[in-house]
C-alpha cells in the first residue's frame, strides 16, 4: 500500500551517512518531534537526479529551513558508501541528510518502489518528495514516469 497524507511514516531501518561513516537509524526516531522534507531519487549519479535534483534541494536548503523544515533527507535505493560519495560531490554536509535504502526495505514500507530492471538497475526508489511533521505524512508528490515537477525544491517550498 503507498503511504498517503495522514499515514504515520513506517517503522523500519535506515542507514544515515555521517562524518564518522554508516550509521543504522530508527525511522520512529529520525521522523519523531520534527518537521522533514523526504525526497528520493531512483539512483545516486543519475542524470536528472544528480543534475536537478538533489541540487535543487541543496541550493533551498537555507529557504526550506525558514519555513520550519528541520531536515532535509535524500533517500535512494544505494549503498551507504555510494550515498556518501554523491553526498560529498554535491557539497550537501549540514543541508541535505544521505539516507541509503541498500535493499529497498523502507522504500518498499513507503509503497513507492520502482521496477528498473528494464535499466539494468533492479528495484529502485521512484522519484518523489513528502513533507513529514512528528512522523506524519503531510504531503505526498509522486512523480509521474519521466517527469520531474511534483518533487522539486521550488515545488516543496510552495508547499509550505
Amino acid at each position: 500500500m503507498t503511504i498517503k497524507v495522514g499515514d504515520k511514516m513506517p517503522s523500519g531501518t535506515l542507514t544515515l551517512v555521517t562524518k564518522d561513516g554508516p550509521q543504522k537509524i530508527s525511522a520512529e526516531e529520525y521522523f519523531q518531534g520534527k518537521k522533514v522534507v523526504l525526497f528520493s531519487v531512483p539512483g545516486a549519479f543519475t542524470p536528472t537526479c544528480d543534475a536537478k535534483h538533489l541540487p535543487g534541494f541543496v541550493e533551498q536548503a537555507a529557504q526550506l529551513k525558514s519555513k520550519g523544515v528541520d531536515v532535509i533527507a535524500c533517500l535512494a535505493v544505494n549503498d551507504a558508501f555510494v550515498m556518501k560519495a554523491w553526498g560529498k560531490s554535491q557539497n550537501t554536509d549540514g543541508k541535505v541528510d544521505m539516507l541509503a535504502d541498500g535493499n529497498a526495505d523502507y522504500t518498499k514500507a513507503l509503497g513507492l518502489e520502482l521496477d528498473a530492471t528494464g535499466f539494468g538497475m533492479g528495484t529502485r526508489g521512484q522519484r518523489f518528495a513528502l513533507i513529514i511533521d512528528n512522523g506524519v505524512v503531510k504531503n505526498v508528490n509522486v512523480e509521474g514516469k519521466g517527469e520531474f515537477k511534483v518533487s522539486s525544491a521550488e515545488y516543496v517550498l510552495g508547499q509550505l
